[in-house]
């Protein structure tokens, strides 16, 4: 073993079985880590002579550390690890780091030409604010590095580099990388699609609904919108608070023909894949198992459920996180049954983030019918402008980012034209009421207006309404009032001219026939995206 190494506590229905003779002497190693305060997900820093470091593990288990959400900590220990490397090697102790020690790790991480994975701004203020927590933790003084120094924080630190994909974008993209067409229209020879329906469906829903990885990847099967509002265009459903990032559940609507995918892919590659891993016995051979009896209605729906032992164990379903939800079964017909939604082959939990192999998969067959052999061959990065854009390129995250600017446009749009509103109206209408910014944040479940504007829709950030909806009537892309849909379309193609980072089927290529032949499907994808 090379340098410091940081071990993850599993979750404990995933351990093995422990040889009878135990491990290191330890007879039951869960009983031993479970005495020692230690939780599944919390890290065990190993130094480079095999030995559990004592005050490490002091810090993990510090409320400091221990308030953390799990997916903080175990970023934070990788963080904290890298670090203790490099001070190993220079014959240091971590409480013995200095300013100086600091700025010199700061200039290797960020800046060091002899340094081949050098570090953004953003990926070193989180650095130093687990840097700092340790610090803080073990009272060094002074202070090697602390994030509440302005000079310790990064000036360059960039946001994500957001990208948004026009709705009859995501449709190309859909074909080319998860339907497996080819460019021309025509199926891919050979084409394998056992999980298209289910990529699909979750895309759409992504993209009718906003929903992030984590939220709509976590769903069960009984958390599906089903109640319509009034026109029945729309359905709303909950988010658990467990899935969110503030930890407050909140309302999320999703489109109608969104839902009725997923209802297909239920009903087809879902139930095939559980038909099969029911006959193989994979659900029978699963540790962990909570077989559900009873889930209460209500506005706080309660689960009650068994597991292999016998133990009855109750919750309310709205703080169960996704490690917790993908152990919960349901007594079907022919055997258990997963309530989590989205399915892997084996018919097992999809976890979210095998989402980003979907979409990375996707992205490469794009490139593969987009582009010509010579520019695939060339790295990504070394790639001419022209090729880079010629791609569709999309993230699970993107759908969230394209939900939020397709529903400012319509917002936008639908006050303006419904109300004909004046300026000064306008701003009177904003005061009462919210305008679309204050809505589409509602709908993100953005506490702060400003997070909308500036982390998702920054494109359009310092465009007046004005400038985004007006339409001379020389513009080619101006249509009739009445033509809600192409007026839309052409909104976004427009608006992809004249801003960065949106993707638009008239900047990424000519048009072909695959496009042209499904125009009146690409309309209709435009509103589901809302």
């Amino acid at each position: 073993m090379a340098g410091w190494q940081v071990v993850l506590v599993r979750d404990w229905h995933v351990w093995g079985p422990v040889h009878e003779s135990g491990v290191l002497g330890v007879r039951d190693l869960k009983l031993a880590v479970d005495r020692i305060g230690l939780r599944p997900g919390d890290p065990v820093f190993l130094r480079p002579d095999f030995q559990v470091d004592p005050d490490l593990l002091k810090f993990v288990l510090s409320p400091a550390f221990r308030s953390l959400e799990r997916s903080t900590r175990e970023d934070y220990a990788t963080d904290i690890r890298l670090l203790l490397d490099w001070l190993w090697d220079r014959g240091a102790a971590w409480w013995q780091a200095s300013e100086a020690d600091l700025t010199a790790y700061r200039e290797w991480r960020c800046e060091s030409p002899m340094n081949p994975e050098r570090i953004g701004g953003a990926k070193w203020n989180r650095e130093a604010a687990a840097l700092t927590k340790l610090f803080k933790w073990g009272k060094v003084h002074p202070l090697p590095v602390d994030t509440g120094r302005s000079q310790d924080r990064a000036a360059n630190a960039r946001n994500r580099n957001v990208r948004w994909l026009t709705p009859r974008t995501w449709r190309l993209w859909m074909d080319l990388g998860l339907r497996g067409f080819r460019a021309d229209g025509s199926p891919h020879p050979g084409w394998d699609g056992r999980t298209e329906m289910r990529n699909t469906a979750f895309v759409q829903l992504g993209l009718s609904s906003g929903l992030r990885k984590q939220e709509g990847g976590g769903l069960l099967t009984l958390e599906l919108p089903t109640q319509r509002l009034r026109r029945g265009l729309y359905s709303h459903g909950t988010v658990p608070w467990a899935l969110t990032r503030s930890k407050k559940s909140r309302v999320f609507y999703a489109r109608a023909d969104a839902l009725q995918q997923v209802t297909a892919y239920q009903e087809t590659e879902r139930a095939w894949a559980v038909q099969q891993a029911q006959r193989k016995g994979r659900y029978d051979r699963l540790p962990g198992m909570w077989l559900v009896n009873d889930v209460t209605r209500g506005l706080k729906p309660r689960v009650t459920w068994v597991d292999g032992d016998g133990t009855v164990g109750r919750a309310d379903l709205g703080q169960l996180d996704w490690r917790d939800r993908q152990r919960l079964f349901t007594e079907g017909p022919d055997g258990p049954e997963p309530l989590w939604l989205w399915l892997t082959e084996e018919g097992l939990p999809m976890l979210p983030d095998r989402w980003n192999t979907v979409f990375r998969l996707a992205n490469l067959r794009c490139e593969e019918e987009l582009l010509t052999a010579r520019e695939r061959e060339t790295p990504r990065h070394l790639r001419t402008a022209e090729a880079r854009g010629r791609v569709p390129w999309a993230i699970p995250h993107g759908t969230r980012h394209s939900f939020a600017l397709f529903m400012l446009i319509v917002l936008n749009d639908l006050v303006e034209r419904k109300y004909g509103l004046t300026p000064d109206q306008r701003r009177d209408f904003a005061n009462l009421f919210g305008d679309p910014w204050w809505l589409v944040a509602e709908l993100l479940g953005h506490a702060d207006v400003e997070t909308t504007k500036e982390h998702y829709l920054s494109p359009v950030r310092h465009m007046r309404l004005e400038s985004i909806l007006a339409f001379d009537e020389d513009d080619e892309t101006a249509v009739g009032a009445g033509d809600s849909d192409a007026r839309v379309t052409g909104l976004f193609a427009r608006l992809a001219r004249e801003t960065s980072g949106i993707q638009d089927l008239d900047a990424l290529m000519d048009p072909h026939p695959m496009s042209a032949d499904r125009d009146a499907e690409l309309v209709g994808d435009e509103e589901g995206q809302g």
